[in-house]
């Protein structure tokens, strides 16, 4: 029974180790300084556009209508963005508040943004005959935006590129998985992943030696441990991937997309990326680095015909309770085939910038406050707070008709209160048994925001 015993101890033993492994040296001080910029930004625009934009129904157009590459060419043949304009674009993003972008230099179709000099499929050999990463690079720059690539690890149009369940040219659904195995082994004959993995490494290092100093890079993306017809680390060699980008650009901050946390990796990627979940669920991601990624509608890519876009209300929920979990939101636009933002988009810009102006102190450089401030969940109010400062906003989602707001157990807690937007007084005063409750008189009439913002001075300690 003791050596059973000491094997599965020595096992847990190895399990733990395994599942801590490290890549790099650098220590949890140095990771959090290379993080600080963004942490403190809290705020990025995400920008999807390609050759996805001129048929306009969803970025995964060619994979959910399962089009060939002859198919496809048209949109490649006729995509020409006469109205591009970088700078315009990186003014809306900086207005709206942002603090970094990051653009797709490639998506899963595999058109390449940027001029590659490994492919042919790119922007320069089609009616654009222009660099539209490089464009957007110099603009967002000059704006002091922090300039991030968006790089697809999937790639739908290159021919060494292995047919998966998730490629354009996959097996029927209604096939058995024996009947899969057969097709897999038919098409992928000829394919070779390690070509396509030094064509990613070919591609990844003009994007970092090219373009000066880029501050993110947003690997997409791995599938589930286990799943038998899809890509995982060993097919990006994503070890070897991963060293080649930290030594290109050392201070650059990677995603966690490529999947290294499967194989034990702690250090795999530098965030977690909860993709499009309900503001609820972003509480269990408190105390990681994590950006959660989202859309103003349900896609990613522009989509014409869709309706499902997010009112202000909606978006401020997203951003404000990003941070008051300690993380990030990053906001993607999809432009259209002529290269300008969609008009739904621009209004929920400009919504945010309403907004930002007034209220950002809540939103850079804050995070969730000390326990001890905690509200209720049933007032439905949110609480940022400022570390270096020492104060803590109280974002109202909940406007009291009469003016009356009551905070349980804050008596003693703040020394004076203000709107972020107007810095108009807020007065309060001692209520509830033992005063041990503070009770702010706002004004009956709400301040024209959607989600107002009280800044409270803490009492010091």
């Amino acid at each position: 029974m003791k050596k059973i015993i000491l094997i599965a101890a020595m096992s847990i033993s190895i399990l733990a180790h395994a599942q801590t492994k490290k890549i790099f040296t650098e220590t949890a001080s140095q990771k959090s300084s290379r993080l600080e910029w963004w942490t403190d930004a809290r705020f990025g625009m995400f920008i999807h556009w390609g050759l996805y934009a001129l048929p306009a129904r969803h970025e995964w157009v060619k994979m959910r209508e399962r089009m060939t590459d002859e198919q496809y060419q048209k949109y490649f043949d006729h995509f020409n963005p006469d109205e591009f304009d970088a700078k315009k674009w990186a003014k809306e993003a900086k207005a709206a508040g942002m603090k970094y972008a990051v653009l797709t230099s490639k998506h899963h179709e595999g058109f390449c943004l940027f001029d590659s000099k490994y492919t042919n499929y790119k922007a320069t050999n089609t009616p654009a005959h222009r660099d539209l990463v490089k464009e957007f690079v110099d603009a967002f720059r000059a704006e002091g935006i922090k300039i991030g690539f968006y790089y697809s690890l999937l790639d739908w149009h290159h021919p060494d590129y292995t047919i998966d369940n998730c490629h354009p040219l996959r097996p029927a659904d209604s096939l058995t998985n024996t009947q899969k195995d057969a097709y897999y082994t038919r098409v992928n004959k000829g394919r070779d992943m390690k070509k396509y993995q030094q064509y990613m490494k070919n591609q990844i290092t003009e994007l970092l030696t090219k373009y000066g100093k880029i501050d993110i890079l947003w690997l997409d993306w791995t599938w589930q441990k286990g799943e038998k017809y899809g890509k995982h680390p060993q097919d990006w060699d994503a070890l070897n991937l991963i060293k080649l980008v930290r030594k290109l650009q050392p201070n650059i901050l990677v995603n966690n997309r490529l999947g290294l946390d499967q194989d034990g990796y702690a250090d795999g990627g530098d965030f977690v990326t909860p993709e499009q979940v309900k503001p609820a669920e972003l509480l269990k991601y408190k105390g990681k680095d994590w950006e959660t990624c989202q859309t103003f509608s349900g896609s990613w890519g522009y989509y014409r015909d869709e309706r499902t876009w997010k009112n202000q209300r909606q978006l401020l929920d997203l951003l404000i309770t990003s941070v008051a979990n300690g993380g990030n939101l990053i906001l993607n636009v999809g432009p259209t085939a002529r290269g300008e933002f969609d008009y739904r988009a621009n209004h929920a810009l400009d919504s945010l910038s309403y907004w930002m102006h007034a209220n950002s102190r809540s939103i850079y450089n804050c995070t969730f406050p000390p326990e001890e401030y905690n509200l209720p969940k049933e007032l439905n109010q949110r609480l940022t707070y400022n570390p270096a400062t020492k104060k803590l906003y109280l974002q109202i989602f909940d406007y009291p008709s009469d003016g009356v707001l009551v905070l349980p157990g804050y008596n003693g807690k703040i020394t004076y209160a203000q709107f972020l937007n107007d810095a108009s007084e807020i007065q309060f005063h001692p209520s509830g048994p033992e005063n041990k409750d503070l009770t702010l008189k706002l004004p009956k009439q709400k301040p024209p925001y959607e989600v107002p913002v009280i800044e409270c001075t803490l009492t010091v300690k």
